[in-house]
């Protein structure tokens, strides 16, 4: 096939390594505008780009397709397929069907569940067990198109989103290359919109630690928001934020108060929930590196006390 790649981050380049690897032939690679990065703020390429560039490929980096001469620049490659892998800018419904073969995408969840924005966070964050990518051919909607294939990996309980990105970067492009080659012998399986979720964008706000929850909600909400935006609460009007933490069970009686300091040494942090409490491993004080609670035990054995109530 003659291919246009479509993406932006490393998880996009990760699928276009691959298709530059297999049989397939790559015509243009389309790429979200340069950004400012770094303390300079000096304009900075996307990954699919310095990929593209070190291949020798010719790169198109429109502002929006609604561009005079958008259509015709992608229709000029003569492309039997578009591929889309988190490339972050809409297509209208009139790009979709210039290639022969229309456009596919990679979405990093098992379709319908989970469309939208960060599918695979809202799957730690929810608690499900299984997560994937979902090969689909795009139509106008919001990842409502028609599945190719679906490729599943487990959660495993110390995932974090962190590493589940890195996990779905490698089945990603091995199930693309697989669809791709076996393109003509797959039957598009129309998406059941009943069994649909939507997984909106991660917000700093829904990152602070919220102790009317449960412990094993607040648990799942420090994985699915690593690395970002993580999760924190306030003590002494300052942020601190929590990177690792578990459920421990307690047999406090009567229950303490929700964001109730209960223990505070070098096994970890333990504060009251609504239900269940939440032994905390790791934090991150303002203007200071990742700590293990040990560490700070040593460095502030005062900075939390029994009985004391947390933001």
């Amino acid at each position: 096939m003659r291919i246009i790649f479509a993406g932006t981050p490393d998880f996009a380049a990760a699928h276009l390594q691959a298709i530059l690897d297999s049989e397939h032939e790559v015509v243009a690679v389309y790429s979200q505008p340069d950004r400012p990065s770094g303390r300079g703020k000096k304009l900075t390429p996307s990954a699919v780009k310095s990929l593209g560039l070190a291949n020798n490929l010719p790169i198109e980096q429109p502002v929006k397709f609604s561009d005079e001469g958008a259509a015709e620049t992608l229709a000029g490659y003569e492309a039997d397929i578009m591929v889309v892998v988190a490339y972050g800018l809409l297509l209208p419904e009139h790009i979709l069907s210039i290639p022969k073969l229309g456009c596919i995408n990679v979405h990093g969840s098992i379709l319908p569940k989970w469309r939208g924005a960060a599918p695979i966070q809202r799957a730690i964050w929810a608690g499900d067990n299984e997560t994937g990518v979902a090969i689909m051919q795009m139509d106008k909607g919001l990842d409502t198109g028609d599945v190719l294939h679906i490729a599943r990996l487990p959660i495993d309980a110390e995932d974090t989103s962190a590493s589940l990105y890195n996990k779905l970067a490698e089945l990603g492009p091995k199930a693309l290359v697989k669809t791709l080659s076996d393109f003509a012998n797959y039957t598009p399986q129309t998406q059941d919109d009943a069994q649909a979720t939507y997984a909106k964008k991660l917000s700093k706000a829904e990152a602070k630690c919220n102790w009317q929850l449960s412990a094993l909600q607040l648990a799942r909400n420090v994985r699915a928001f690593n690395p970002w935006p993580v999760v924190w609460f306030e003590k002494d009007t300052q942020a601190i934020k929590i990177w690792r933490a578990d459920v421990v069970e307690t047999t406090n009686s009567p229950k303490k108060a929700n964001g109730e300091v209960i223990e505070y040494a070098k096994n970890g942090l333990i504060v009251q929930c609504e239900e269940g409490c939440l032994v905390i491993h790791e934090i991150q004080l303002p203007n200071k590196k990742r700590q293990s609670i040990a560490d700070v035990v040593n460095g502030k054995p005062d900075l939390f006390a029994c009985g004391e109530i947390l933001s």
